[in-house]
């Protein structure tokens, strides 16, 4: 079997753009891969030229060996761009891999650990009762884990941190007295915090109220989440933006964090994903994945979460409180479906998700630009 052509189908699904990848082989079978990258899919599309140019031709199932060469073969290795474009690779070739053997991508990793996959789901509506009300109704769907919405982060134009964080911590104390002990409650603040007003978050609320704190400051030092860690007891889940193990390293080995939001589509695809799980075990570290946008994705990360020991939560956009669109069924339709708050593991061959080539060629691309948050001087913030 060898590979015979890769297409890029960055096309608008829902609220966002979903970047899918296909990969056809000279026998007929073929795989499909999705970039995570949001709002940069045109630069994944470039890089997934650059990668066809030598794939055709080779063999799919050496999926590690390509992925090194993939990785290696550059003097300027990896990154968040090239990366995504890997991962889109690596999944199709998953995908590719247990279609020909008769096999779900689960047995390619080891085998399943578990029947169906517990999910997290967020609020919408911001701090205030609709907020409590989302998330009664979100416990009465059979979910016992979610994120709590911070206050401000609907705003198109302006974040300014301290006027939003004691609004938050008002109303986190507030469900937590009002969801009781048992449900798993969190915050993510998408890097939008300094570790002084993180800690001052933290400090708002008696100990107990949330049970993880999700990227309160940017990944670039890991010695400011060492010195945040010093100042609060809430655990930490971040990871969503790394893009390798080697970014992984250093939460990992120094303990700073307790649960990794590692992103299949961004990271290097599944077999990244899987030594950092083994990683991570060992340090006693949970997997929650990122699951931002599509079916495909969200099927690798299922077979991901059925195969590792050491799994949390996996995060969706699609509950009683949030439908984003991007499980749209003209599109994909087969796909992980939600049942009482859990993804049931497919035993289908592959990914076990069907993709409307047909439909999704007629789907335009959109330019989408996250918002460009500024202060209130006029300086600019994290979205």
């Amino acid at each position: 079997m060898k590979i015979t052509e890769i297409r890029a189908y960055p096309v608008w699904v829902g609220t966002r753009n979903q970047l899918l990848v296909k990969i056809e082989t000279d026998d007929g079978v073929f795989g499909w891969g999705e970039s995570g990258l949001s709002g940069r899919e045109k630069a994944v599309v470039g890089a997934l030229e650059h990668y066809r140019e030598f794939l055709i031709g080779r063999d799919p199932f050496r999926i590690g060996g390509l992925w090194q060469e993939m990785y290696r073969s550059q003097y300027f290795e990896g990154g968040r761009v090239l990366q995504a474009a890997i991962s889109a690779i690596d999944i199709a070739l998953y995908d590719i891999k247990g279609k020909a053997l008769g096999v779900p991508v689960y047995e390619l990793l080891g085998g399943k650990h578990r029947d169906r996959i517990p999910t997290f789901a967020s609020t919408s509506a911001p701090p205030g009762e609709e907020m409590i009300e989302q998330a009664k109704a979100l416990i009465a769907a059979g979910w016992n884990c979610m994120r709590l919405s911070p206050s401000g982060h609907g705003h198109p134009t302006t974040y300014e941190p301290r006027e939003h964080i004691a609004a938050t911590a008002k109303w986190c104390v507030r469900a937590r007295e009002e969801l009781g002990e048992d449900v798993v409650l969190g915050v993510d603040y998408h890097h939008r915090l300094s570790v002084a007003e993180a800690a001052s978050f933290c400090q708002k609320m008696p100990t107990g109220t949330l049970d993880f704190l999700e990227e309160p400051i940017r990944d670039e030092t890991p010695e400011a989440y060492e010195a945040l860690r010093r100042m609060v007891d809430i655990p930490f889940a971040i990871g969503e933006e790394f893009a390798s193990k080697w970014q992984f390293l250093p939460y990992i080995e120094r303990d700073i964090h307790q649960f990794n939001r590692i992103d299949v589509c961004n990271v290097g695809g599944l077999t990244e994903s899987m030594k950092v799980a083994g990683w991570s075990e060992a340090h006693y570290v949970d997997m929650m994945p990122h699951n931002p946008l599509g079916p495909v994705c969200t099927a690798a990360t299922v077979h991901f979460a059925a195969a590792v020991a050491n799994f949390s939560w996996l995060e969706t956009r699609t509950s009683t409180a949030e439908q984003l669109g991007f499980d749209n069924s003209e599109f994909f339709p087969v796909q992980p479906r939600i049942e009482n708050a859990h993804y049931p593991v497919s035993d289908a061959p592959g990914l076990g998700v069907e993709v409307n080539e047909a439909l999704i060629q007629k789907q335009s691309f959109k330019f989408w630009e996250a918002p460009h948050l500024k202060r209130h001087d006029g300086s600019v913030t994290n979205w």
